[in-house]
């Protein structure tokens, strides 16, 4: 009997165990390869006897401790057939903690301790010494032989008795098919990825197994890194080489070891490399250190695996340790072997997935990658798997029509699995059901779960146990467990069903243990994933926390790192969200499916959250994969419609199964998708997933892993995606075979538009087999070759098919580009599907009439022959728009030869001979062969810079027919009669200038002649030469006619031309008639000559519109044209000055004069004031950045009487003086500006006297000076004698109060002041306007002036002496309460009228009563009182004298008021003061904050006010019985003429109250109730009222929701006003009915002149019958109806017979139509009343109003979204001119661009009060922009706005900072008038 059965008391249940484990010994040697992996079973030292066999297996197993022996028992239960009288006390007794004698525990421990392989104890003893080296030696050399032959026994243990478990297919261990494993040969980068740069994977052959290892040669990298994603079987092929090494066949290496980081990750302290090899591998049986010197001794024939670098956790330096013999962490021993520091010379091989790998591997490590199964591998594992043939075909047959599941099986664990499933389902289930139940990753490993469950019995309760554990690993980043991790029976659960794996564990010398895993990660994350959703544990937050998506795997360092290998567990999760899985859950979960689908909806709603953002390319396709897992057709749709329509994959790894995954997904997609592939490994069997793809319409790959096996694959595919246009297939390793595929796939491809090959490598003929293909895509629009090999003959003949091929538009090459351009006819998918001759017919007849070419062959070393050639070819092909032949080798010869050419070539735009050796006397030949081409326009050539540009215009021919369409030109552009010759930079010499001019000379009658000779060698000699010469160049003279004009630009830049030879240019104003512009730059030696017609002139060049007067205007202008010298950085000397003023003597006029030096002396300046007058054709002086003296100021206010022609003097800062001079024609009036010139006190009085000698003196500006208050004040005493009739600036003069105070007390004495303002703020103004004559109504504004109160009284007093003045406005002047009421009582005048205007901040707070308190203390009787707190405004006029009211009368109307004593005075005094008050304005005010008191007060003054005419209160707060007060007080007020309550809120009483105060009202003309809500009862006090008012002008009630029963008593109610002039119903609800019951009373008014019914709901039936009535209202001047649905009916009825005086029309938003529009522009066209017409938000599109006859006072055109057009636009701004008063026209937010542009700003110079344009919002471009800037630089206009343009900012920028005028912003940015004004 065995010990232990007796030890343990269970002597009969343990001879039951050994007779039942003797039936199946097999089981048996499994279980113990499961349980002791290092367990040899053969060993020699077993018994023979089968029974005492088996008990020392079970020993074995029972000494392993107490875990391990109650897992084996749980298996014994499970696996076999037990009866259950043994089961039962196997269970209890062995298989619980309790059955067992706490003796074993004991045990145990020493047990285990000797259970060590004999071969792995480490002896301690030494070999010795030997007296003989040769014999020690031969013992090393022996020793290290059974070493070797130790680890290849070992090894052969290990992999030679893997025995197939109970029901399992014959090859489930065995069958091993190797995966794609591909080489890369881009070098290594650890710092930001696993390849560096563009990294390159050979294509086309496979790399071996035995090829990893290239042992025959000693180059080359001996490190290798293993590169694969999850399940592509790295550790199976890890494995694999150590089994082929122990059978023989690696025999290139005597020794491998093989460790797995998972392991070694449990290592924690230091190690030896011998350690590691023999303490945690395999030791030697005696002396490890001649071992290990062996090793070191044939380190080449030694191979180290590393199983899972990317697991390693130990933090790796790629820094060289110290001492490298020492201990140390094992990933720095990992690094020590792979540079090489530790066994130099080994091979290391290391597995990983991708992803940034540590920084110790070395940067020439070699890299393959693991690229799983293509179709054939799948194949040949399917046959291996099977062992019949039936199954073979069965499983072969599923593959073939399941393509989820055939894609599934490229990875290689994925395909074992899904093998495993259909040895499962096959025999049970008929053909094709696979589909159904293998769709998803998640469902084969459920299949695979249920499959490994040999009884078919789902066991629930072990597997949420075992998925408990693997998801505590997961997130513990633990993938290895020992036997006492996991519970016993989940240990032999996992047995059982094949779920665990087991091996040994050398955790240190003589100390190893057992390890488990699972089998496979990705079942490790599937069972997690199984526990997620099924357990009660888990709730949906912590079921959605691991909803997530995995980035690309980062480098995990440092001691608390964990690992993170759930990359699959969010796709688990996903999958088991699907439907399908819900039956199962709720088996596994023991749950309804309710619950489950709680669940699944959590993980759902999770995948929808990540659907929609924004994720980088390895996400999207984790995403792709839970959402393809979830089998969700919303999911599926809505992930497809968030992907961004261009979706990059770059720099990262991307499998067959990914692609097909990213297909189906894309299968829910409407919208079109651009996929764009850079630098990513692809299987070459990848395009096969992306077959029938509809949704990509740009494909494109990049990479250098792609070569002819995958364009073989990508050609099946293209015709299958029917909307794919664009192509892309570049920087790959393609040969022509490849090439050939391609080519022939592209024919199937008729929808491409753009197909790139560059960077491919192509020869000549493969190029040329492309090119033959593109007349097969009817709609290529590119095709780019760049990159590729090819010589110039290929070149030629790509040329050829260019000039023949009639969709190719442009050809571009230079140097390594080669890009075809095609322009497809726009034809219909029908025409495009025709015959191909009828299609070749066409084309070529529509070629000759439309076709275009540009040719550019840059840097192609084209020669002189080559030319030749070209042209032969050019010379009968299509129009050519440009030539570009820069950069070859043409020379002399070849550029005279295409020069001869360019009149045969029909070139329309551009020939480019740049850079081709031209030489100076290659120049003349060009310009002689040239001459007589007619559509030459600009020639520039410079030797220097290499520059030979040939530009070109249009022929006659194709003018003709593209005569209306509009020339738009930028500054640098000439109008096309233009000739502009540029020879710079070629060291011309005087010596030239003869024969240049004779090659010149037949140029000037093709057009305007422009030269420019800039940077030669023309000298003094030369610029003389040419002076003589220009007049020669053809018919010059001829400048009488616009039409005719021939003016020349001349550029004479940088020519090393001196002083003498500069001032001698300007004879030629009156030599060259032409000449209009003379700028001269003198030390930059810039120097140009140019005509009138350039720079803002040339977009004029076109007719003017066909006015009376056009022909008139032409003339005027041209003879306008002033001429201009502009001479810079030119010493002004005053011999010099001398000289250039007699030179110009003889100059026609007008002349203007711009000189600029650094520094004009006061002699110089003298000088050139004095030879003023004998320029009398002078207009403009101009003296700029030219600094002048202190002394200048006084010069040049002397200029008025050295020469009366002078009308303005303008000097700033010292530094800019202008002179204009007038015309005999201009009337009088002189300005003079001193700004910035530091004038102080002491100089006014010398200046004030020399401006006084000036008769006419308009404008004086003494701004930003030093004048102080004492300047100013000596300025205002010397006032009286200075005869100014404009106006007076003197700000920014450091003001202060002082100068404020003196100005008011000056006034008096300054009878022609007419106003004055001052504000000592921020904006430091003060100014003074006069009038031409004594003006008593004088007006002063004072702002911020902070007044203390000692200054009161003198201003009070200045005030009183200044009788002229009528009115004050004192802003901000921080004037309190008291000091404003000491100001008013202080003011006292003999006689008339005062104002004073007041804004203050405490004006919003003081109330009414208060304020009425300071008007109380008024010296003179208060005629107007106007507050308005919001706004802080208190207006007061005073009448002088005051007059006393009779007393009694006084306290006769104080017995009516029942007020306080404080109140009580305060009547009496207003009674006093206000008893000739005649106007009384509140707005904004709160009679509500002091109780009934304002109103009582108010009540009380009103019923004193016997002469008051107008009451206003607007839009303020007032109280029922406050009102009610109001009421009673206006009740007395019998002389009203104007009452204003609009935009006051009242209550039902408050409005009945106020209604009652309008009966008898007979005096009252205007009443304005705006705002006000008036019911049935309200309106019928309203409507008696008015009844009774026969004098009534004015009726405003807007907004007060009267409908159109209201309207009717309102209508019967205006019979007796037969006097009213204006009716404003504005936005009220009257409709067609209210309009009848107008319409009704309208011709009755014979007084009407103003209208407003907008926003009324008026249809266009009652339009018309409105239209009726105001056809007989004779005086209507004022119509506006908009924002009803007025119609066309409306517009036409009313353009009948529109009211003769109408002066304004406003329709806008009236749903009025093209038809409509027109007919009323038609009447109204002519009339001499309309000012203003508004036709905004109506459909005009197609019926723009045109004017023939005009509108002589039109101010305001309103046409805002009307969508107008360009078209529809030109008629409309030739319109505009018509109308001379126009000053506002908006045409915003239409469909203008840069044509309508055009027009407006050709007609904007004739619009002399043209103030604002509005184009926002329209479709202008910067090239508009341009334009209308350059109208506006020759117009009045003060501001276009063009906010919300196609502008881009830098230029919007650009053209505001050149033109100030041009509005980009959203807001207005003009300002706004003074409030006073």
């Amino acid at each position: 009997m065995d010990p232990i059965g007796l030890q343990l008391g269970t002597r009969n249940l343990w001879s039951w165990l050994v007779r039942l484990l003797s039936k199946d010994p097999e089981w048996l040697n499994s279980k113990m390869k499961f349980f002791l992996p290092n367990t040899d079973l053969d060993s020699r030292n077993e018994t023979s006897d089968p029974e005492q066999r088996i008990i020392l297996q079970l020993r074995k197993l029972h000494v392993q401790g107490l875990a391990t022996w109650q897992s084996f028992i749980h298996c014994v239960c499970m696996e076999l057939e037990v009866p259950l009288d043994l089961e039962v006390p196997l269970l209890s007794t062995w298989g619980c903690d309790d059955g067992l004698t706490s003796q074993l525990g004991a045990e145990e421990k020493s047990q285990r301790e000797s259970q060590l392989h004999r071969g792995l104890k480490r002896p301690h003893q030494s070999c010795g010494s030997s007296p003989c080296r040769k014999q020690y030696r031969k013992q090393q050399l022996e020793l290290a032989k059974k070493y070797l032959q130790l680890l290849r026994t070992s090894a052969l243990q290990r992999y030679g008795s893997r025995i197939p478990g109970s029901g399992q297919p014959h090859a489930f261990h065995q069958a091993y098919v190797p995966p794609i494993l591909r080489r890369a040969t881009a070098p290594l980068d650890t710092r930001g990825g696993a390849i560096m740069g563009n990294p390159r994977v050979e294509d086309g052959t496979d790399v071996s197994i035995s090829d990893l290892f290239n042992t025959r040669t000693n180059k080359g990298p001996r490190v290798t890194i293993l590169l694969g994603k999850a399940g592509m079987g790295k550790t199976t092929l890890a494995h694999r080489l150590c089994q082929k090494w122990a059978e023989g066949q690696l025999d290139c290496f005597q020794a491998l070891f093989l460790f797995e980081f998972r392991q070694l990750n449990l290592i924690t302290r230091f190690l030896t490399l011998p350690q590691l090899l023999f303490d945690l591998y395999l030791s030697p049986e005696s002396d490890p250190d001649a071992v290990f010197q062996y090793l070191e001794d044939n380190a080449d024939q030694v191979l180290l695996i590393f199983d899972g670098l990317d697991e390693a956790l130990q933090p790796c330096s790629s820094t060289d340790p110290e001492d490298p013999d020492g201990p140390g962490p094992v990933l720095a021993l990992f690094s020590g072997l792979c540079h090489g520091t530790l066994l130099p010379g080994c091979w290391v091989l290391a597995t990983s997935r991708p992803g940034k790998l540590p920084a110790c591997l070395p940067s020439e490590a070699a890299v393959v990658h693991m690229l799983g199964f293509d179709g054939p591998r799948v194949e040949e594992y399917v046959n291996c798997f099977f062992s019949t043939q039936s199954s073979r075909e069965g499983a072969l047959g599923e593959l073939q029509t399941n393509g989820r599941l055939r894609s599934l099986c490229a990875v290689p664990a994925l395909c074992q699995v899904a093998c495993l499933c259909l040895h499962h389902l096959l025999p049970d289930h008929a053909p094709g059901q696979s589909a159904a139940l293998l769709p998803t990753m998640t469902q084969l490993y459920m299949q695979m779960v249920l499959a490994l469950s040999p009884r078919g019995h789902l066991p629930t309760t072990s597997l949420l146990g075992l998925g408990e554990v693997a998801l505590k690993s997961l997130e513990t980043g633990k993938v290895t467990f020992y036997a006492r991790d996991i519970p016993p029976p989940l240990m032999a659960f996992g047995a059982t069903h094949s779920l665990l794996t087991s091996f040994c564990i050398c955790t240190g010398p003589g100390h190893q243990q057992t390890g488990y895993a699972f089998t496979h990660f990705n079942l490790q994350e599937f069972l997690a994933a199984l526990h997620l959703m099924a357990s009660p544990k888990v709730d949906e937050d912590l079921l959605t926390q691991h909803v997530t998506l995995n980035s690309r795997w980062v480098l995990r360092t440092g001691p608390k790192a964990k690992l993170d290998l759930s990359d699959h567990l969010p796709t688990f999760l996903a999958g088991l969200a699907s439907c399908t899985c819900r039956p199962f859950l709720s088996h596994m979960a023991q749950r309804g499916e309710d619950w489950v689908g709680t669940k699944q909806a959590a993980v759902v709603q999770a995948l929808k959250k990540l659907a929609t953002r924004k994720l980088t390319g390895p996400k999207v396709v984790e995403l792709l994969h839970c959402v393809n897992e979830t089998q969700e057709p919303e999911l599926a749709s809505l992930t497809a419609q968030s992907l961004p329509y261009q979706l990059p994959f770059h720099n990262f790894s991307l499998t067959y199964t990914d692609l097909a995954v990213l297909t189906n997904i894309l299968e829910h997609r409407e919208a079109p998708i651009h996929l764009d592939f850079e630098g990513c490994t692809l299987e070459p069997h990848c395009p096969e997933a992306l077959v029938g793809c509809e949704q990509i319409e740009n494909l494109s790959f990049k990479s250098r892993k792609c070569g002819d096996a995958f364009a073989e694959v990508l050609s099946r595919s293209l015709p299958t995606m029917g909307r794919l246009q664009m192509l892309g297939l570049a920087g790959s390793k393609i040969t022509a075979r490849g090439i050939s595929h391609l080519v022939k796939a592209l024919p199937l491809c008729p929808q491409l538009e753009e197909v790139s090959f560059q960077d491919n490598q192509l020869n000549d003929q493969v190029v040329l087999n492309i090119v033959e293909v593109l007349p097969h895509l009817p709609r290529l629009r590119k095709l780019d070759l760049s990159g590729n090999n090819i010589c110039v003959s290929t070149l030629l003949c790509l040329t050829k098919v260019a000039v023949t091929c009639p969709t190719i538009s442009m050809l571009q090459a230079r140097e390594a580009d080669l890009i075809f351009l095609l322009s497809p006819p726009k034809e219909t998918t029908a025409e495009l599907q025709r015959a191909p001759d009828l299609q070749e017919s066409d084309g070529q007849r529509k070629e000759a009439q439309s076709r275009s070419l540009t040719l550019r062959l840059q840097k192609c070393q084209l020669q002189v022959h080559d030319a030749e050639t070209l042209i032969a070819l050019l010379r009968e092909g299509p129009h050519l728009e440009e030539v570009d032949l820069s950069g070859n080798q043409l020379e002399d010869e070849g550029c005279r030869l295409m020069a001869e050419a360019v009149s045969q070539l029909h070139i329309t735009r551009k020939l480019d001979l740049s850079d081709n050796g031209l030489s100076v006397a290659g120049v003349h030949c060009v310009l002689r062969a040239v001459h007589a081409c007619w559509t030459l326009t600009d020639l520039h050539i410079s030797l220097l810079h290499k520059t030979v540009v040939f530009m070109f215009a249009q022929d006659p021919e194709q003018q003709e027919g593209s005569q209306n369409s509009l020339m738009l030109q930028m500054p640098s552009e000439l109008p096309l009669s233009s000739r502009r010759m540029r020879l710079t930079h070629c060291g011309l010499q005087a010596k030239h200038l003869e024969q240049l001019c004779k090659a010149l000379g037949g140029s000037c009658h093709l057009g305007h002649l422009h030269l420019d000779f800039s940077g030669n060698a023309l000298g003094d000699e030369g610029a003389a030469r040419l002076a003589q010469l220009l007049p020669g160049l053809g018919a010059l003279q001829s400048l009488n006619d616009l039409h005719c004009a021939t003016p020349v630009i001349s550029s004479l830049s940088e020519n090393g031309l001196s002083l003498d030879a500069v001032l001698g240019l300007a004879r030629c104003f009156s030599t060259l008639q032409w000449v209009f512009h003379l700028d001269i730059s003198f030390e930059r030696q810039r120097i140009l000559l140019r005509g009138e017609k350039t720079g803002r002139g040339i977009w004029t060049t076109g007719s003017l519109p066909d006015l009376p007067a056009a022909a008139e205007l032409s003339g005027f202008r041209w003879r306008c044209t002033p001429r201009s010298l502009c001479l810079t950085e030119c010493p002004l000397e005053p011999l010099t000055l001398t000289r250039l003023c007699a030179t110009l003597e003889v100059c026609p006029g007008p002349l203007e004069i711009q000189l600029s030096c650094e520094v004009l002396s006061d002699k110089s300046l003298e000088t050139l004031l004095h030879c003023l007058p004998q320029l009398p054709q002078l207009s403009l002086l101009q003296l700029s950045q030219t600094a002048l003296s202190p002394r200048s100021p006084f010069l040049l206010a002397d200029i008025f009487s050295l020469c009366p022609r002078v009308k303005k003097v303008d000097l700033r800062s010292l530094h800019h003086s202008t002179l204009h001079f007038r015309s005999n024609e201009e009337q009088e009036g002189v300005c003079c500006g001193f700004t910035g010139c530091s004038l102080s006190q002491e100089h006014v009085e010398s200046l004030c006297w020399l401006l006084s000698k000036c008769e006419d003196l308009s404008q004086v500006d003494l701004s930003v000076n030093l004048l102080g208050d004492g300047g100013i004040r000596s300025v205002l005493e010397c006032l009286p004698r200075v005869p100014i009739s404009g106006s007076l600036d003197l700000s920014h003069n450091n003001a202060s109060q002082e100068s404020a105070l003196c100005l008011v007390e000056t006034l008096s004495s300054c009878p022609r002041v007419q106003e004055a303002s001052v504000n000592l703020g921020s904006k430091q103004s003060f100014q003074i306007h006069f009038s031409k004559e004594d003006q008593a109504g004088k007006t002063l504004r004072l702002s911020e002036c902070s007044f203390r109160p000692e200054h009161v009284s003198r201003l009070a007093a200045g005030l009183s002496q200044s009788l002229q003045l009528m009115e004050l406005m004192l802003t901000q002047c921080c004037l309190g309460q008291e000091q404003l009421t000491t100001l008013l009582s202080l003011v006292q005048r003999p006689a008339g009228l005062f104002s004073l205007r007041v804004q203050e901040p405490w004006v919003d707070q003081a109330g009414v009563l208060s304020l009425l308190e300071v008007c109380a203390q008024a010296s003179g009787n208060v005629t107007e009182i106007s507050i308005s707190e919001t706004q802080q405004q208190l207006h007061v006029q005073l009448e002088f004298p005051r007059q006393e009211e009779n007393p009694e009368a006084v306290a006769l109307r104080l017995a009516h008021c029942d007020l306080g004593t404080h109140h009580s005075l305060l009547v009496r005094q207003l009674m006093e003061t206000c008893a000739r008050l005649q106007q009384l304005s509140l707005s904004q005010v709160n009679l509500c904050e002091d109780g009934d008191s304002s109103s009582l007060l108010l009540r009380s003054l009103l019923l004193s006010l016997s002469e008051l005419k107008k009451f206003r209160l607007t839009s303020s707060r007032v109280s029922t019985e406050g009102l009610a007060h109001l009421a009673s007080g206006l009740g007395h007020c019998h002389h009203l003429e104007e009452l204003e309550w609009s935009n006051t809120e009242f209550d039902e009483e408050g409005t009945k109250a106020l209604m009652r105060a309008l009966e008898e009202k007979w005096m009252l003309k205007r009443l304005d109730l705006s705002h006000l809500l008036l019911n049935g009862s309200t309106l019928d006090l309203l409507t008696r009222g008015l009844s009774h008012m026969t004098l009534l002008q004015s009726l405003r009630l807007n907004r007060n929701s009267i409908g159109d029963v209201d309207c009717c008593h309102l209508s019967e109610a205006l019979r007796a006003a037969t006097s009213l002039e204006e009716l404003d119903l504005s936005y009220n609800q009257i409709g067609d009915a209210g309009v009848g019951y107008l319409a009704t009373i309208l011709p009755r008014l014979p007084e009407l002149r103003k209208i407003d019914l907008s926003a009324n709901s008026i249809s266009p039936a009652g339009g018309v019958k409105l239209a009726e009535s105001l056809a007989l209202c004779r005086c209507l001047e004022e119509l506006m109806l908009g924002c009803n649905d007025l119609g066309d009916h409306t517009a036409l009825e009313l353009a009948q017979e529109l009211p003769q005086h109408l002066r304004v029309l406003r329709l806008p938003s009236s749903h009025l139509g093209p038809k409509g529009a027109l007919s009323l522009v038609q009447a109204l066209d002519g009339s001499p009343h309309v000012e203003e017409i508004s036709l905004a938000e109506n459909n005009l599109a197609e019926g723009v109003p045109r004017f023939c006859k005009g509108l002589p006072l039109l101010r305001r055109i309103d046409l805002v979204s009307c969508k107008i057009d360009n078209q529809t636009a030109k008629l409309l701004t030739s319109s505009f001119t018509l109308c001379p008063a126009l000053e506002v026209i908006l045409l915003s937010w239409n469909l203008l661009g840069d044509e309508a542009a055009a027009e407006l700003a050709q007609v904007l110079p004739r619009m002399g009060r043209l103030k604002r344009v509005d184009l926002e919002k329209n479709q202008i471009t910067a090239r508009g922009a341009w334009l209308l800037a350059e109208g506006l630089a020759q117009s009045s206009v003060q501001v276009i706005r063009l906010w919300n343009n196609n502008i881009p900012c830098n230029v919007a920028q650009s053209l505001q900072s050149q033109e100030p005028r041009l509005d980009f912003a959203f807001f207005d940015n003009q300002p706004q008038a003074h409030w006073g004004t």
